[in-house]
Protein backbone atom coordinates (compact mmCIF):
# COMPACT_ATOMS: atom_id res chain seq x y z
CA UNK A 1 0.00 0.00 0.00
CA UNK A 2 1.35 3.05 -1.22
CA UNK A 3 0.61 6.17 1.38
CA UNK A 4 -0.93 7.56 -1.59
CA UNK A 5 -3.50 5.62 -0.57
CA UNK A 6 -3.18 5.06 3.04
CA UNK A 7 -3.59 9.08 3.78
CA UNK A 8 -5.82 9.41 0.02
CA UNK A 9 -8.88 11.22 2.24
CA UNK A 10 -6.19 13.25 4.21
CA UNK A 11 -3.81 14.17 1.11
CA UNK A 12 -7.71 15.38 -0.20
CA UNK A 13 -8.00 18.07 2.75
CA UNK A 14 -6.93 21.20 1.59
CA UNK A 15 -4.98 22.40 4.73
CA UNK A 16 -2.95 19.07 4.59
CA UNK A 17 -2.51 17.84 0.95
CA UNK A 18 0.45 16.43 -0.02
CA UNK A 19 3.00 18.73 1.09
CA UNK A 20 1.15 18.20 4.72
CA UNK A 21 1.17 14.68 4.50
CA UNK A 22 5.17 14.60 3.91
CA UNK A 23 5.32 16.57 6.83
CA UNK A 24 3.47 14.12 9.33
CA UNK A 25 5.77 10.99 8.10
CA UNK A 26 8.68 13.15 8.67
CA UNK A 27 7.33 14.60 12.26
CA UNK A 28 8.44 13.21 15.63
CA UNK A 29 6.14 13.46 18.62
CA UNK A 30 6.81 11.89 22.18
CA UNK A 31 3.58 11.10 24.38
CA UNK A 32 3.87 11.20 27.71
CA UNK A 33 1.35 8.66 29.09
CA UNK A 34 -0.86 6.41 27.28
CA UNK A 35 -4.30 5.91 29.63
CA UNK A 36 -7.36 7.35 28.07
CA UNK A 37 -6.56 10.27 26.39
CA UNK A 38 -2.91 9.03 25.71
CA UNK A 39 -3.76 6.11 23.96
CA UNK A 40 -6.63 8.17 21.65
CA UNK A 41 -3.54 10.29 20.81
CA UNK A 42 -1.36 8.04 20.11
CA UNK A 43 -4.17 5.65 17.91
CA UNK A 44 -5.51 9.06 15.89
CA UNK A 45 -1.62 10.06 15.51
CA UNK A 46 -0.44 7.21 14.34
CA UNK A 47 -3.20 6.59 11.65
CA UNK A 48 -2.96 10.12 10.49
CA UNK A 49 0.95 8.96 9.61
CA UNK A 50 2.77 10.91 12.22
CA UNK A 51 6.49 8.95 11.43
CA UNK A 52 7.59 8.51 14.50
CA UNK A 53 6.09 8.23 18.07
CA UNK A 54 7.58 7.52 21.06
CA UNK A 55 5.16 6.87 23.93
CA UNK A 56 5.97 7.13 27.42
CA UNK A 57 4.32 5.25 30.45
CA UNK A 58 4.95 3.91 33.64
CA UNK A 59 1.78 1.70 34.12
CA UNK A 60 0.26 -1.84 32.82
CA UNK A 61 -2.97 -2.87 31.33
CA UNK A 62 -6.01 -4.09 33.55
CA UNK A 63 -9.24 -5.19 32.86
CA UNK A 64 -10.57 -1.29 34.12
CA UNK A 65 -9.08 0.28 31.20
CA UNK A 66 -10.72 -0.85 28.52
CA UNK A 67 -13.60 0.95 28.82
CA UNK A 68 -12.26 3.84 27.52
CA UNK A 69 -8.26 3.39 26.32
CA UNK A 70 -8.65 2.34 22.86
CA UNK A 71 -5.56 0.69 22.29
CA UNK A 72 -5.74 -2.39 24.37
CA UNK A 73 -7.72 -5.40 24.34
CA UNK A 74 -8.20 -8.49 27.11
CA UNK A 75 -5.43 -10.13 25.84
CA UNK A 76 -3.18 -7.72 27.24
CA UNK A 77 -5.31 -7.12 30.52
CA UNK A 78 -4.96 -10.32 31.39
CA UNK A 79 -1.29 -10.44 30.68
CA UNK A 80 -0.54 -6.85 32.73
CA UNK A 81 1.87 -5.59 29.43
CA UNK A 82 3.27 -2.34 29.99
CA UNK A 83 0.89 -0.17 28.33
CA UNK A 84 3.39 1.61 26.09
CA UNK A 85 4.59 -2.00 24.84
CA UNK A 86 1.03 -2.66 24.19
CA UNK A 87 0.26 0.18 22.55
CA UNK A 88 2.98 -0.23 20.29
CA UNK A 89 1.86 -4.31 19.38
CA UNK A 90 -1.65 -2.64 18.62
CA UNK A 91 -0.23 0.25 16.27
CA UNK A 92 2.07 -1.98 14.33
CA UNK A 93 -1.11 -4.12 13.54
CA UNK A 94 -3.01 -1.13 11.63
CA UNK A 95 0.19 1.38 10.71
CA UNK A 96 3.57 -0.59 9.87
CA UNK A 97 5.03 2.04 8.50
CA UNK A 98 5.77 4.19 11.22
CA UNK A 99 8.08 3.93 14.00
CA UNK A 100 6.82 3.33 17.60
CA UNK A 101 9.15 2.99 20.59
CA UNK A 102 7.65 2.07 23.42
CA UNK A 103 9.44 3.63 27.02
CA UNK A 104 8.41 1.49 30.38
CA UNK A 105 9.18 4.42 32.28
CA UNK A 106 7.84 7.18 34.78
CA UNK A 107 8.87 10.44 33.78
CA UNK A 108 10.70 12.33 36.19
CA UNK A 109 13.29 15.08 36.19
CA UNK A 110 15.92 12.68 36.17
CA UNK A 111 15.03 11.60 33.01
CA UNK A 112 13.30 13.94 31.49
CA UNK A 113 16.11 14.74 29.13
CA UNK A 114 16.73 11.34 27.77
CA UNK A 115 12.53 10.91 26.92
CA UNK A 116 11.98 13.97 25.31
CA UNK A 117 15.17 15.42 23.49
CA UNK A 118 14.85 16.23 20.17
CA UNK A 119 11.28 15.80 19.61
CA UNK A 120 9.51 19.23 18.37
CA UNK A 121 6.32 18.22 20.08
CA UNK A 122 5.26 16.92 22.94
CA UNK A 123 1.42 15.48 23.79
CA UNK A 124 0.25 15.26 27.50
CA UNK A 125 -1.50 12.18 28.41
CA UNK A 126 -0.66 12.13 31.89
CA UNK A 127 -2.96 11.93 34.84
CA UNK A 128 -1.78 14.07 37.32
CA UNK A 129 0.15 17.46 37.49
CA UNK A 130 2.82 16.59 38.81
CA UNK A 131 3.96 15.08 35.83
CA UNK A 132 2.23 18.05 33.70
CA UNK A 133 4.26 20.54 35.57
CA UNK A 134 7.77 18.74 35.08
CA UNK A 135 6.32 18.71 30.83
CA UNK A 136 5.62 22.28 31.21
CA UNK A 137 8.73 23.21 32.76
CA UNK A 138 11.11 20.75 30.18
CA UNK A 139 9.36 22.24 27.37
CA UNK A 140 9.58 26.11 28.34
CA UNK A 141 12.81 25.96 29.51
CA UNK A 142 13.99 24.21 26.20
CA UNK A 143 11.08 26.08 23.66
CA UNK A 144 9.18 22.80 22.70
CA UNK A 145 5.46 23.24 22.17
CA UNK A 146 3.27 20.83 24.81
CA UNK A 147 -0.75 20.04 24.93
CA UNK A 148 -1.89 19.80 27.86
CA UNK A 149 -4.85 17.35 27.89
CA UNK A 150 -7.28 15.51 30.46
CA UNK A 151 -10.56 14.30 30.70
CA UNK A 152 -12.77 13.30 33.92
CA UNK A 153 -16.14 12.68 34.28
CA UNK A 154 -18.08 13.78 30.85
CA UNK A 155 -15.67 16.52 31.01
CA UNK A 156 -12.45 17.40 28.59
CA UNK A 157 -10.14 19.71 28.98
CA UNK A 158 -6.85 21.22 26.78
CA UNK A 159 -4.68 23.47 26.00
CA UNK A 160 -1.87 24.39 23.04
CA UNK A 161 1.65 25.96 24.87
CA UNK A 162 3.76 27.56 22.44
CA UNK A 163 6.64 28.66 24.52
CA UNK A 164 7.04 32.62 23.95
CA UNK A 165 3.97 32.95 22.11
CA UNK A 166 1.22 31.30 24.63
CA UNK A 167 0.55 31.36 28.29
CA UNK A 168 1.91 28.38 29.53
CA UNK A 169 0.47 25.89 32.43
CA UNK A 170 1.80 27.96 34.96
CA UNK A 171 -0.06 30.92 33.82
CA UNK A 172 -3.07 29.33 33.55
CA UNK A 173 -2.79 27.39 36.86
CA UNK A 174 0.23 29.12 39.11
CA UNK A 175 -0.05 26.52 41.69
CA UNK A 176 -1.56 22.80 41.71
CA UNK A 177 -5.27 22.61 42.48
CA UNK A 178 -5.22 21.56 45.83
CA UNK A 179 -8.55 19.77 48.09
CA UNK A 180 -10.17 17.39 47.08
CA UNK A 181 -10.40 16.81 43.40
CA UNK A 182 -12.14 14.42 40.97
CA UNK A 183 -10.40 12.03 39.94
CA UNK A 184 -11.39 8.57 37.25
CA UNK A 185 -11.43 6.68 40.37
CA UNK A 186 -14.02 8.75 42.31
CA UNK A 187 -15.80 10.65 39.42
CA UNK A 188 -16.07 7.40 36.90
CA UNK A 189 -15.50 8.64 32.68
CA UNK A 190 -17.25 8.60 29.86
CA UNK A 191 -15.26 7.17 26.55
CA UNK A 192 -16.76 9.63 24.82
CA UNK A 193 -15.16 12.53 26.47
CA UNK A 194 -12.18 11.49 26.43
CA UNK A 195 -12.18 10.47 23.06
CA UNK A 196 -13.63 14.15 22.32
CA UNK A 197 -10.96 16.13 24.01
CA UNK A 198 -8.20 13.66 22.32
CA UNK A 199 -9.78 14.29 19.12
CA UNK A 200 -10.01 18.48 19.26
CA UNK A 201 -6.05 17.91 20.94
CA UNK A 202 -4.70 15.39 18.11
CA UNK A 203 -6.05 18.07 15.42
CA UNK A 204 -4.56 20.79 17.47
CA UNK A 205 -1.19 18.85 16.87
CA UNK A 206 -1.55 18.13 13.57
CA UNK A 207 -1.88 21.81 12.72
CA UNK A 208 1.60 22.29 14.34
CA UNK A 209 3.20 19.32 13.02
CA UNK A 210 1.66 20.72 8.86
CA UNK A 211 2.76 24.46 9.63
CA UNK A 212 -0.33 25.56 10.08
CA UNK A 213 0.60 26.96 13.62
CA UNK A 214 -1.55 30.17 13.04
CA UNK A 215 -4.52 28.41 12.84
CA UNK A 216 -3.57 26.66 16.29
CA UNK A 217 -6.03 27.93 18.95
CA UNK A 218 -4.90 30.26 21.92
CA UNK A 219 -7.48 29.31 24.57
CA UNK A 220 -7.97 26.94 27.64
CA UNK A 221 -11.06 24.46 25.93
CA UNK A 222 -13.45 22.62 28.42
CA UNK A 223 -16.18 21.03 27.05
CA UNK A 224 -18.76 18.58 28.99
CA UNK A 225 -20.55 16.49 26.71
CA UNK A 226 -23.25 15.43 28.85
CA UNK A 227 -24.36 18.68 29.84
CA UNK A 228 -23.27 20.01 26.35
CA UNK A 229 -21.28 23.17 28.19
CA UNK A 230 -18.38 25.21 26.37
CA UNK A 231 -15.97 27.48 27.64
CA UNK A 232 -12.79 28.94 26.84
CA UNK A 233 -10.29 31.11 29.07
CA UNK A 234 -7.83 33.07 26.82
CA UNK A 235 -3.84 32.02 26.91
CA UNK A 236 -3.10 34.08 23.96
CA UNK A 237 0.01 35.44 26.17
CA UNK A 238 2.12 34.71 29.07
CA UNK A 239 1.63 35.72 32.00
CA UNK A 240 3.51 39.24 33.00
CA UNK A 241 4.58 37.34 36.55
CA UNK A 242 4.62 33.75 35.19
CA UNK A 243 7.60 31.94 37.48
CA UNK A 244 8.52 29.54 34.45
CA UNK A 245 7.60 31.76 31.62
CA UNK A 246 9.12 34.73 32.76
CA UNK A 247 11.30 34.03 35.84
CA UNK A 248 12.20 31.10 34.06
CA UNK A 249 12.07 29.07 38.00
CA UNK A 250 11.93 25.95 36.63
CA UNK A 251 11.79 24.17 40.39
CA UNK A 252 9.69 21.27 38.73
CA UNK A 253 12.51 20.16 36.38
CA UNK A 254 14.81 20.84 39.15
CA UNK A 255 13.36 17.92 41.30
CA UNK A 256 12.56 19.95 44.17
CA UNK A 257 10.54 18.44 46.52
CA UNK A 258 9.50 15.45 44.75
CA UNK A 259 8.41 12.43 46.16
CA UNK A 260 9.61 8.87 45.89
CA UNK A 261 6.08 7.66 46.87
CA UNK A 262 3.02 8.57 44.78
CA UNK A 263 -0.28 7.72 44.46
CA UNK A 264 -0.69 5.93 41.33
CA UNK A 265 -4.77 6.05 40.80
CA UNK A 266 -6.92 3.03 41.27
CA UNK A 267 -6.22 2.33 45.15
CA UNK A 268 -2.76 2.41 44.44
CA UNK A 269 0.80 3.43 45.42
CA UNK A 270 3.82 3.91 43.25
CA UNK A 271 7.45 3.97 44.80
CA UNK A 272 10.17 5.34 42.61
CA UNK A 273 13.58 3.48 43.12
CA UNK A 274 15.07 4.07 39.68
CA UNK A 275 18.83 3.95 40.86
CA UNK A 276 18.12 0.16 42.01
CA UNK A 277 18.01 -1.85 38.84
CA UNK A 278 16.03 -5.38 39.77
CA UNK A 279 17.45 -8.82 38.88
CA UNK A 280 14.09 -10.40 38.04
CA UNK A 281 15.43 -14.10 38.71
CA UNK A 282 16.74 -13.03 42.55
CA UNK A 283 13.97 -11.20 42.85
CA UNK A 284 11.37 -14.35 41.81
CA UNK A 285 12.65 -16.48 44.17
CA UNK A 286 12.87 -14.33 46.94
CA UNK A 287 9.13 -13.71 46.65
CA UNK A 288 7.82 -16.98 45.99
CA UNK A 289 7.70 -18.22 49.29
CA UNK A 290 5.85 -15.55 50.19
CA UNK A 291 3.08 -15.50 47.36
CA UNK A 292 2.21 -15.85 44.16
CA UNK A 293 4.72 -14.73 41.48
CA UNK A 294 4.71 -14.65 37.56
CA UNK A 295 6.02 -12.44 35.01
CA UNK A 296 5.42 -11.28 31.43
CA UNK A 297 9.09 -10.06 30.30
CA UNK A 298 8.37 -6.89 31.10
CA UNK A 299 7.55 -6.81 34.66
CA UNK A 300 6.58 -9.12 37.93
CA UNK A 301 4.08 -8.94 39.65
CA UNK A 302 3.49 -10.79 43.12
CA UNK A 303 0.59 -11.39 44.76
CA UNK A 304 -0.25 -11.79 48.54
CA UNK A 305 -3.76 -11.02 49.71
CA UNK A 306 -4.79 -8.43 50.15
CA UNK A 307 -1.81 -6.45 48.07
CA UNK A 308 -0.68 -6.55 44.81
CA UNK A 309 2.91 -5.67 43.83
CA UNK A 310 4.26 -5.00 40.27
CA UNK A 311 8.11 -4.54 39.98
CA UNK A 312 9.73 -2.91 36.92
CA UNK A 313 13.43 -3.12 36.09
CA UNK A 314 13.90 0.08 37.01
CA UNK A 315 13.13 -0.45 40.87
CA UNK A 316 9.97 1.25 40.08
CA UNK A 317 6.94 -0.70 42.21
CA UNK A 318 3.22 0.34 42.00
CA UNK A 319 1.78 -1.59 44.99
CA UNK A 320 -1.80 -2.60 44.55
CA UNK A 321 -4.50 -2.71 47.59
CA UNK A 322 -3.82 0.46 49.08
CA UNK A 323 -3.65 3.85 49.37
CA UNK A 324 -1.33 4.11 52.86
CA UNK A 325 2.34 5.08 51.60
CA UNK A 326 3.18 4.14 54.70
CA UNK A 327 1.69 0.47 54.20
CA UNK A 328 3.21 0.82 50.65
CA UNK A 329 6.54 1.55 51.87
CA UNK A 330 6.75 -1.05 54.42
CA UNK A 331 5.30 -3.69 51.70
CA UNK A 332 8.29 -2.50 49.79
CA UNK A 333 10.82 -2.49 52.67
CA UNK A 334 9.76 -6.19 53.55
CA UNK A 335 9.95 -7.79 50.21
CA UNK A 336 12.38 -5.83 48.17
CA UNK A 337 14.46 -4.36 50.78
CA UNK A 338 15.27 -0.53 51.76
Amino acid sequence: MTADERYSRQILFGPIGREGQARLAAAQVALVGCGATGSALAGLLARAGVGRLRIIDRDYVEPSNLQRQSLFDERDAAEALPKAVAAARKIAQFNSAIAVEAEVADLVPDNAERLLAGFPLILDGSDNFETRYLLNDYAVANSVPWIYTAAVGSTGVTLNVLPGETACLACVFPDPPTGMLETCETAGILNSAVNAVAAIAATEAIKLLVGARAAMRRTLLSLDVWSNQRAQVAAGEPRSDCRVCVQRDFIHLAGEGRPHITLCGRNSVQIHERHRPLDRAEMEARLRPHGAVRHNGFALRFSREPYEMTLFPDGRAIIRGTTDTAVARSLYARFVGI
